[in-house]
């Protein structure tokens, strides 16, 4: 068994444990898999978390308690070597969904199904997961509740679908020279909008993107930016607003950006920071330089990339800049029960 193979059965088996987890087993599953100073990065409020008792307290004991017969519901899943240390990934993005029977994170339950958008990626040495980055959706499920901490946004709400390709899911062994090609290409992407950061130009030409993109890229934002179709849709629904909205943007590098077959992915920690000067997400500007975590998860078809999807911690962003849209909406909710 390959190493890529064998790392992705402990995850696999990993997940199949989270599955049946309780919140009060749930820390001893994490210890299993994980080691003692595992290195555990979530989204705001999560924060930065080091062993199996921290995580626990931290994010999956209070899930689990609001959350009720968690599936897990993976869309794209893929190993891959780190090119900058060569540690080993493994990375899962899709969906966990459950009953929202209980409150969480302030925002009350609805008594329906739920949909919590993630992206999960995981270091493994020796066998043992040492490092981890969790990125989920929150604004997502405000939506799903009714609430509404931004202005309206630019592209569409939808639930974020899987590849249209349905061939996600890389269970098997991959021809290493595919992860090759589909790496080389997000890292010539990367380099064009780095350069593009750099001159300063805002407004980028269309063919810049149709480099590395097919004009029918599919790109699916998180809530409160949204999903959005074609080179020139996503430019004038997402891409314009961004580079147009913010300042001084700085790539800071990546935790991790890996390759298998026709998948990519890579997060940072933070991979940008920037400043507002008004217009993103609806808001205005302000002269707090923010830092910005996100994952960009790819699907290359031929030699162009064809599908994108895309997390960005959007209450962290946001909580730099004072708004705390989780304490808030706690807050609001609160007193329209009160």
């Amino acid at each position: 068994m390959t190493t890529y193979q064998a790392n992705k059965a402990l995850i696999l088996d990993f997940y199949r444990e989270l599955e049946r987890a309780t919140p009060e087993n749930v820390e001893h599953i994490l210890a299993l898999y994980m080691s003692d100073d595992c290195h555990w990065r979530g989204v705001h409020p999560f924060g930065e978390q080091f062993g199996a008792g921290d995580i626990a307290e931290a994010f999956w004991r209070p899930f689990l308690s609001a959350w009720g017969s968690v599936q897990r519901r993976q869309d794209v899943f893929f190993a891959g070597t780190n090119g900058s240390d060569g540690s080993h990934w493994v990375v899962s993005m899709g969906h966990l969904a459950g009953l929202r029977d209980q409150a969480w994170l302030g925002i009350p339950p609805t008594r329906q199904l739920g949909f919590l958008r993630y992206a999960d990626f995981h270091c493994i040495e020796n066998g043992r997961i040492t490092r981890s980055g969790f990125f989920c959706d929150l604004i997502g499920v405000m939506h799903q509740a009714g609430l509404n901490p931004l202005p309206p946004q630019t592209g569409a709400a939808i639930l974020t679908p899987g590849p249209r390709t349905h061939d996600g899911l890389l269970f098997e062994d991959q021809d290493p020279a595919q992860g090759d090609k589909t790496l080389s290409l997000v890292n010539r992407m990367v380099d064009n909008l780095t350069a593009l950061n750099k001159s300063g130009n805002d407004s980028c030409p269309p063919e810049l993107l149709a480099q590395t993109w097919h004009e029918d890229m599919a790109w699916f934002g998180p809530a409160g930016i949204g999903a959005t179709y074609t080179i020139p849709r996503y430019q004038e629904q997402h891409q314009y607003p961004f580079r147009q909205g913010l300042k001084g943007k700085v790539f800071n590098g990546h935790i991790t950006r890996f390759a298998e077959g026709n998948y990519a992915g890579f997060f940072g920690w933070p991979n940008l920071t920037n400043s507002p000067v008004g217009g993103f997400l609806g808001l205005p500007g302000g002269e707090v330089s923010a830092d910005m975590r996100v994952v960009d998860i790819y699907r290359r078809e031929g030699d162009k990339l064809a599908e994108n999807w895309v997390l960005i911690d959007l209450p962290y962003w946001l909580k730099q800049q004072g708004l705390d849209i989780l304490e808030r909406t706690v807050g609001l909710v609160g007193k329209a029960h009160s």
